[in-house]
């Protein structure tokens, strides 16, 4: 009993470690240095 009070908080610590990670590779996020600049056209 005291092994499952002692192991349980890393286990869902591992969780919700591995939960964050997937949900960054299902929604990645937009890095506004990907995006080419607008330029204005040159008359």
């Amino acid at each position: 009993m005291v092994l499952l009070a002692v192991l349980l908080p890393l286990v869902m610590l591992g969780v919700v470690l591995a939960l964050g990670r997937y949900e960054d590779l299902l929604l990645p996020r937009e890095q506004e240095d990907d995006r080419p600049e607008r330029v204005a056209p040159v008359r």
